[in-house]
């Protein structure tokens, strides 16, 4: 017995490993050159992982089924498969040395009876990782045993030795041994446990299929371990190696004489000793497991691997790849998706021979996936290998890798890299796909990552604002209690009890909350000829406005004219305030108002002063953070109603351009999402292409930007209804336009491209969002700051409108002296520079939520008190070459420079001749005409060098299309419906409108 060491690092776990001192040794105490080991009842549950030297190590092979190999067949096992003999064969070389087999067998059962008289039940474990049902293997045990007795009888003469038996002699009788067994498993049900069941063709009794030799003799150096065991067992061997790795496991059903049982007896004769015991017994070793807790179909395939044959077959590698001239190799040979490899480098074989440090950097999937960098050793193989281990992701088809010494010397294949596929589920096309799925999960979390900032940000933005509210109402509070307080001062200095011959109050004496007669004589005053009289009433220099109305009636007890009318004093008066009149409220014409003073008198309190200012002070707080509420709330409920309209006109504006061109072209569906299948259905009859035998449908993405590029030329057919064309298109879940275009032929030949702008229809539920794009408007008028006809609406109502789409919109206006200026926003001064001998100021500001920028030349060309009027050619020219320029200097460089009417129209050509080649190239001119009335001549310079144009309607466009400033460039003329901001043009906060 002695303690085997792996010989690598990461396999240094001590097994135990049990050989008999010789071979002849063994086999003049057992008969076999085959160890036994007979085990009963164990004190408690345990397994047990036996290390028995074989020299046949190749036919085991655990959780597998036990047809062996073909000499020369692949292997994914650690070790190369020997040749291995017959069992037959075996048996015949043994000689005499392994004794008589009937002989051995008999002393095997007859020793077992005598040790085992007790036993109720047995399993046994076969070394193909078999292990039967008990009673099964009960019954198996008794038919075994009454064979070798008979054989023991039979065989006591020396005449019967093994040495006088030939080999028909041992044929015959493992012929017979094969049909007992053959009838025995043919009479018994199928077993039931998981080790001898999960794979279907394994022998149930550890004989091969092959050879159909018993397990107990097809092997010479095989043990038989024989268990008892109460429940269906698990099994586990490792195979394929010299030393091999037996499991056993023990039953539940012990005593406790058991361990005594087993202390002092003999492996086939040889007693145990105190360091087997020890080894067998001891609780602390890492290779006992309880059956309940071992799982042997999930265990690795490496922990199941001597570690002396793994080391071997590396070293067989290692030699074979250096005498190829490779540089470096991988194990297991054959890489597969979600797994660990170890990858070794022959450093001397490299550029990094001399090189102290050796490190890895790879990437999956053509360098696309998961980068890393990880550091290697140097292993234990023979030769200057390096190794490290690299865990294989499930979404990887390829790995690609260099070595390097951590800064600029690099081992990269002849600057080919190195390249190792990967066998996987996954390929090129299902990666692009996850890619796209992934990006979509990221693009989620971001967004609601983003969503949840701005949830915070707008959190603690509301509750400031609420805080600022509050302090607010407070200080109003505050103030407004000061204010009444200084009134209501002057009117209790004016204040009385009652008025001679005029008014007074019964009783005399009286408090807040008391109800009074308040008596007035109409004689000699305003409503002397009046016969109904209304007091209309208030308090505390009417604070609460009118809220006391009583109808006075004739007193007849008083002499005179005297009318009265009872009163409740209010709980919170200090001073009561009323009028006459002659009627109720709102039907009054007539009023006895105190020559203009009103009628005040003092009303005693129950309160202190001090304590009612305060309580009077925290009561007009609660009414202002009420009156904020509902503002807040109806502004809430206006933004709800606004949003919900736009949402819709959005939807009927998308829908009404998506038919506007069924004419020509439309999908089923007609609202195209991403990752969904569309049929584009397209008219040759109303286009270029009428007539043509084919046509050819050519689509991309994303504005002929997607990463996949344009979709190969598809041959449209014909359609269900006659007239169109039909080709099928799947959208890319990460595609938010698509585009098209359609020709006569796969080559290309004629083009229906829609003149030049291509077929664009949007995409909804995208996970990728469209670059948001750089405009700038440079114009002469702009609302409501400088309007002075249509063309100051359109500016800033398109602006508002593409800069809800997402994209970057500024205004560049000039900086007149008439500039309504209050509905400008932040309006600061930013920056100057110079331009034809003049320096010209920046302005900076915010108009109607628009980004605008002011230029303001310190020549005065723009401070004449009007927008028009003043040697405008001049000044606007002037204008538009300084927005230009300020765009070069400034560094911008937008997208888009559209340009309006003539007034503006210079940009045009200016940008074409003199910027477009100088700092801003990326731009395209659009030009609109709101009016073609005025400043024909640079209006069609303008249409000349724009890229597109545009004007306010398409009737408008008809009915100037014969113009000579647009008829030699009508091609790229388009008329667009101008539409209107519904935030400006709202009927809620339209001062010309009521609102009931």
């Amino acid at each position: 017995m002695e303690m085997a060491h792996s010989p690598l690092c990461s396999r240094s776990r001590p097994v135990l490993v049990a050989r008999p001192a010789t071979a002849a040794a063994a086999a003049a105490v057992t008969g076999f050159a085959q160890p036994i080991i007979r085990c009963r009842r164990f004190t408690r549950t345990r397994l047990l992982r036996c290390l028995v030297a074989s020299a046949d190590y190749s036919k085991r092979n655990p959780r597998r089924a036990s047809t062996p190999k073909p000499k020369g067949a692949g292997s994914r096992t650690y070790a190369p498969r020997p040749t291995v003999e017959s069992s037959m064969k075996k048996i015949g070389q043994s000689g005499t040395d392994e004794g008589d087999l009937g002989t051995s067998n008999g002393k095997l059962s007859s020793e077992a009876t005598e040790q085992t008289s007790n036993v109720e039940e047995s399993s046994e474990v076969d070394f193909s990782g078999n292990v039967s049902n008990s009673v099964f293997l009960e019954g198996m045990d008794d038919a075994f045993e009454a064979e070798t007795e008979e054989e023991v009888e039979q065989n006591q003469s020396p005449e019967l030795s093994s040495e006088s038996m030939d080999d028909d002699a041992i044929d015959r009788k493992l012929d017979e041994y094969r049909g007992k067994i053959s009838a025995l498993i043919s009479s018994k049900p199928e077993p039931t446990s998981v080790s001898s069941t999960h794979v279907q063709d394994r022998s149930i009794v550890g004989f091969h299929e092959q050879e159909k030799s018993v397990v107990s003799f097809h092997e010479q150096d095989r043990s038989i371990v024989s268990v008892p065991e109460q429940s269906q067992p698990s099994s586990g061997v490792s195979g394929q190696n010299p030393t091999e790795e037996k499991t056993i496991i023990s039953g539940q059903d012990v005593t406790e004489e058991a361990p005594e049982e087993i202390t002092g007896k003999s492996i086939e004769g040889e007693p145990l000793s105190r360091e087997t015991e020890e080894v067998l017994f001891a609780d602390d070793d890492p290779r006992i497991i309880k059956d309940e807790q071992y799982e042997p179909d999930i265990a690795p395939a490496q922990d199941d691997v001597d570690p002396q044959v793994l080391r071997r077959r590396l070293e067989e590698l290692a030699e074979k790849n250096y005498l190829a001239g490779n540089k470096c190799f991988v194990f297991p040979e054959v890489v597969q998706a979600d797994s660990v490899i170890d990858l070794y480098l022959n450093r001397s074989m490299s550029a990094l021979a001399s090189e102290p440090d050796v490190l890895i950097k790879g990437a999956f999937n053509g360098w696309r996936w998961k980068k890393f960098t990880e550091k290697m050793h140097k292993s234990e193989l023979t030769g200057d290998w390096w190794c490290c281990k690299l865990h294989i992701p499930k979404q990887a088809y390829r790995l690609d890798f260099v070595f390097f010494n951590g800064d600029t010397i690099y081992e990269n294949n002849n600057h080919n890299d190195f390249v190792l596929q990967i066998e996987s589920e996954i390929d090129e096309h299902s990666f692009e796909d996850f890619l796209v799925e992934e990006k979509q999960r990221e693009l989620e979390r971001l967004a609601a990552e983003e969503a949840e900032r701005k949830r915070q940000v707008e959190e603690e933005c509301r509750k400031e604002e609420d805080r600022a509210a509050m302090e607010a109402d407070r200080a109003q509070a505050k103030a407004e209690v000061e204010m009444n307080k200084n009134k209501l001062q002057n009117i209790l200095n004016s204040a009385s009890r009652y008025a001679d011959n005029l008014w007074y109050i019964e009783p005399h004496t009286y408090k807040a909350g008391d109800r009074v007669k308040l008596f007035y004589n109409r004689s000699s005053r305003p409503l002397m000829h009046n016969t109904e009289i209304w007091m209309h009433g208030g308090y505390n220099n009417w604070s609460d406005g009118l809220s006391i109305a009583e109808r006075l009636v004739k007193s007849y007890e008083k002499d005179g004219d005297w009318w009265y009318a009872d009163v409740t004093l209010p709980e919170r008066a200090l001073v009561l305030d009323w009028v006459f009149a002659d009627g109720p409220p709102g039907n009054a014409r007539n009023y006895d108002n105190n020559g203009r003073q009103d009628f005040h008198a003092v009303v005693p309190n129950n309160i202190s002063e001090d304590l009612f200012w305060v309580e009077e002070e925290h009561m007009i707080f609660k009414r202002l953070q009420k009156e904020r509420k509902e503002r807040e709330d109806a502004d809430q409920r206006k933004s709800e109603i606004t949003a919900k309209m736009k949402a819709e006109m959005k939807e009927k504006t998308m829908r009404d351009f998506l038919l506007s061109q069924k004419h020509i072209v439309y999908t089923e569906p007609l609202e195209v999402r991403a990752g969904t299948t569309v049929d584009v259905l397209y008219n040759p009859s109303n286009t270029v292409l009428n007539g043509k035998p084919e046509v050819w449908f050519r689509c991309s993405f994303n504005r002929w930007t997607h990463p996949s590029g344009p979709l190969p030329p598809q041959k449209m057919v014909n359609a269900e209804n006659g007239s169109h064309l039909r080709a099928t298109v799947r959208v890319p879940l990460d595609a938010y336009m698509m585009d098209f275009v359609f020709s006569e032929s796969e080559e290309g030949g004629i083009y229906d491209n829609r003149n030049g702008m291509d077929y664009h229809i949007p995409v909804t539920d995208s996970i990728a969002k469209e670059p948001p794009m750089h405009i700038v408007h440079i114009a002469v008028e702009m609302a409501p700051i400088a309007k002075v006809g249509g063309l100051g609406d359109v500016v800033t109502s398109l602006s508002r409108a593409v800069q809800d789409l997402g994209h970057n919109v500024e205004v560049i206006l000039p900086k007149y002296d008439c500039l309504n200026l209050s509905n400008v926003k932040d309006l600061h001064y930013r920056q100057s520079f110079t331009w034809g001998n003049t320096e010209i100021k920046v302005w900076f500001g915010k108009v109607e939520d628009v980004p605008v920028y002011f230029l303001e030349p310190q020549n005065g060309m723009f401070w004449v008190g009007c927008v028009y009027g003043r040697n405008d050619e001049s000044r606007f020219g002037f204008f538009c070459h300084s927005a230009l320029e300020f765009l070069r200097q400034n560094g911008s460089s937008p997208d888009i420079i559209h340009c309006h009417d003539w007034s503006s129209a210079p940009v045009a050509w200016l940008f074409k001749e003199q910027y477009a080649q100088n700092g801003l190239s990326n731009g395209r001119v659009v030009f609109t005409i709101h009016n073609l009335e005025f400043g024909a001549h640079h209006i069609g310079k303008a249409m000349a060098r724009c890229d597109k144009a545009t004007t306010v309607s398409y009737t408008y466009s008809r009915e100037v299309s014969g113009h000579g400033a647009i008829a030699p460039h009508y091609s790229k003329f388009h008329g667009i419906r101008n539409g209107i901001d519904p935030d400006i043009w709202d009927p809620y906060s339209d001062n010309f409108i009521p609102v009931y």
